[in-house]
């Protein structure tokens, strides 16, 4: 599997998007403030994803 680098954008969990901001050794940070709907899905700016769990959209 393929790692994400950082300005990668990623889905994950059930279609939601964000972009790499910093990766670790088991998971990436994701800013979420990029998908049109952030606001409306009352979610926290940033969250962590394993690199098990999500898929590279574009690099």
């Amino acid at each position: 599997m393929k790692k994400a680098e950082v300005g990668n954008l990623i889905e994950f969990r059930d279609g939601l998007k964000g972009i790499v901001e910093k990766v670790n050794e088991n998971s990436v940070i994701v800013d979420l403030t990029f998908m049109e709907n952030y606001r409306d899905l009352e979610l926290e700016e940033k969250t962590v994803v394993n690199h098990k769990n999500y898929k590279i959209i574009e690099s």
